[in-house]
């Protein structure tokens, strides 16, 4: 009752791909097993023993049985074979002969045939007949390793092969079952493919001098000679460069043209092909037509040969006349050797100077830059011109920034105030104009982003405006309208005196004496003295500067202001509004917006609304 284990030991098994049994090596449950281990084949063999009968004795068991697919594994019979086939269609072969090897597999009496693979035959060689049973009449009987022997023709599927020999375990194999084997015969061989493995049969030549021994003595030796042809007597010739090669192997001359790079003509290299020359033609009559028939033996009767060029002479080759000056070395040693001459002292060939064309740039059309638009002047292809990275960093978003007006005589013009920028990283200006309300005049992009050259600066001699140029007072020509320069931004001020070695003297100073008036007027307002204490003196001192500032604006006409302000002040109070006084001023042209101006006003007021004019107009004497 206590076993909880009841399996029963394998006792089946494959050995080599074969089922066999074993006796048990452990009872149920793996118990120890004390019956007796041995089969009972065994068992019957150890109980025989003599016995007084009269009965037939027991028969032993019959050995292991072994299938055929297993005893003739891998035993093949091979026999060395040929067949003949009729070549119909060919005048070299009538037959061909084919040799092949026969192979029977015994472990499933299967056959194939295959031809060996020979190479350059043109013919679609190896496996003839794939393996398998291969029948051998009409009744459904198939070819048995009996019917093969040496000696013999065999016949499948309408070809038919004699065998001739076959290999040493086919010999063995087949004399151990009992078969008398034929004497083995000679492989018959294809008599055109023997006859294309034979050599060439090689021609001597019993003559001493022939064209086929010259060409096999001179084949690929070449005279180079250098030449020039002088066709100066022509319209437009000239002294052109050819190279003359001669052929020692056929007596053939050829003359090539040196192509030189940019020469502007077609690159045909070749003048004369390579032909046999003419050097002497047969007396004829001038109107008979050579020049349509091929030149022949009978109507030459000296053709060119090696002895007729040489350096320092001329050569006509037909009708052209060269002029040898030099050769290669191959040919000096040539002639060194064959005729003996050693003068091949080259002949110098001076050549005449070409004229040089000055290049004529066309004025600037004023489209684009002019660097942009001068490459297409210089290259079919423009390439844009080269850029200073290193500035366009270093100065990356820095503008200097003016204020300038129109110099026109026109009087609506003169009243318009624009903005300049010059952008420090390419040398760029433009151009604004800020709006002004009931102007009349619509504000905005004035000039865009552009370098703008100098009056008077030329294609070849192009001078932009720089900073250097760009002063308090000085006039700017841009595109054929003029400004003038009459306020500019403190940070132009700042910039300049922290690069005081790059800009001249007078324009540091004129910034200077442009922004003196205006520091002096931040100190005294961030003082504590109030504004409307100011003394007649430091009004004066303001009038003075504002004088020397209104300088600049040279289309002010102070009687005219002074005049227009009288006949405003129609009671003679010397007072004006303040709104009326800013029109007024507008109307003249009056630059309120300057800084030193708005002061002056702001010390004219009196009150909020009333401004004194006549103080005003002490400025404009």
């Amino acid at each position: 009752p206590q076993k909880t284990s009841f399996h029963r030991s394998q006792t089946l098994g494959y050995k080599n791909g074969f089922a066999f049994s074993r006796l048990p090596t452990a009872g149920i449950g793996g118990e120890r097993l004390y019956v007796n281990q041995l089969s009972q084949a065994e068992l019957d063999e150890l109980s025989k023993r003599p016995m007084l009968t009269y009965r037939q004795a027991k028969q032993a068991p019959p050995s292991g049985f072994i299938p055929a697919h297993v005893a003739f594994d891998k035993k093949i019979l091979k026999f060395d074979a040929y067949f003949q086939e009729d070549v119909p269609l060919s005048a070299e072969e009538h037959y061909r002969i084919r040799q092949v090897a026969i192979y029977y597999y015994l472990e499933d009496d299967s056959m194939s045939v295959i031809e060996p693979v020979v190479q350059n035959s043109g013919l679609l060689q190896g496996k003839l007949i794939r393996r398998h049973r291969v029948p051998k009449n009409d009744c459904g009987d198939h070819y048995h390793w009996k019917d093969l022997n040496r000696g013999m023709n065999i016949t499948m599927y309408g070809r038919m092969y004699r065998i001739v020999d076959c290999d040493p375990f086919t010999q063995v194999f087949l004399e151990s079952q009992g078969i008398e084997l034929n004497p083995p015969e000679k492989m018959v061989f294809d008599p055109y493919t023997e006859l294309r493995r034979m050599p060439m049969h090689k021609y001597v030549t019993p003559s001493d001098f022939d064209q086929f021994k010259q060409f096999l003595t001179y084949d690929k030796q070449v005279l180079r000679f250098y030449a020039m042809w002088d066709d100066t007597d022509s319209i437009f010739g000239e002294n052109r460069p050819y190279i003359i090669h001669y052929y020692l192997a056929d007596d053939t001359v050829e003359v090539r043209e040196v192509y030189e790079q940019n020469d502007g003509r077609d690159p045909f290299p070749i003048l004369i092909k390579r032909q046999r020359l003419p050097k002497t033609f047969v007396d004829k009559k001038k109107t008979f037509p050579s020049c349509v028939l091929e030149i022949s033996d009978q109507e030459v009767l000296e053709w060119y040969t090696a002895k007729d060029f040489a350096v320092g002479k001329s050569t006509t080759l037909l009708g052209r006349t060269f002029f040898i000056y030099d050769c290669d070395e191959f040919t000096r040693n040539f002639y060194r050797d064959k005729f003996g001459i050693t003068d091949f002292q080259p002949v110098e060939i001076k050549k005449k100077p070409l004229e040089e064309v000055p290049q004529v740039i066309p004025p600037y059309n004023g489209f684009g830059v002019l660097e942009d638009s001068l490459q297409n002047c210089f290259s079919l292809l423009p390439k844009p011109p080269r850029k200073d990275v290193i500035k366009m960093l270093e100065n990356d978003h820095k503008v200097l920034r003016y204020q300038v007006a129109l110099e026109s005589p026109n009087p609506e013009d003169r009243k318009r105030r624009f903005i300049l920028s010059y952008f420090l990283s390419n040398d760029m200006i433009s151009i604004y104009e800020p709006p002004v309300r009931n102007s009349g005049i619509i504000g905005g992009k004035y000039l865009g982003k552009t370098r703008v050259a100098k009056p008077g600066s030329t294609t070849e001699n192009v001078m932009y405006y720089e900073p250097s140029d760009l002063t308090i007072g000085s006039t700017i020509e841009v595109f054929g309208h003029r400004f003038v320069i009459t306020d500019a931004d403190e940070y132009v001020l700042n910039y300049m005196e922290s690069n005081a070695e790059s800009f001249p003297t007078a324009t540091l100073q004129s910034l200077r004496d442009h922004f003196r008036p205006r520091q002096v007027v931040k100190e005294t307002a961030k003082s504590d003295i109030p504004m409307l204490g100011t003394s007649d003196q430091e009004m004066d001192e303001l009038i003075v500067q504002v004088q020397e500032e209104l300088k600049l604006h040279k289309y002010l006409n102070n009687k005219s202001i002074r005049e227009a302000f009288l006949q405003c002040d129609k009671d003679g109070s010397g007072i004006l509004d303040k709104a009326k006084f800013l029109a007024l001023c507008d109307s003249l042209s009056v630059p309120t917006n300057s800084f030193l101006v708005n002061k002056l006003i702001d010390l004219c007021s009196c009150g909020e609304d009333k401004i004194n004019y006549r103080d005003f107009l002490r400025a404009f004497p």
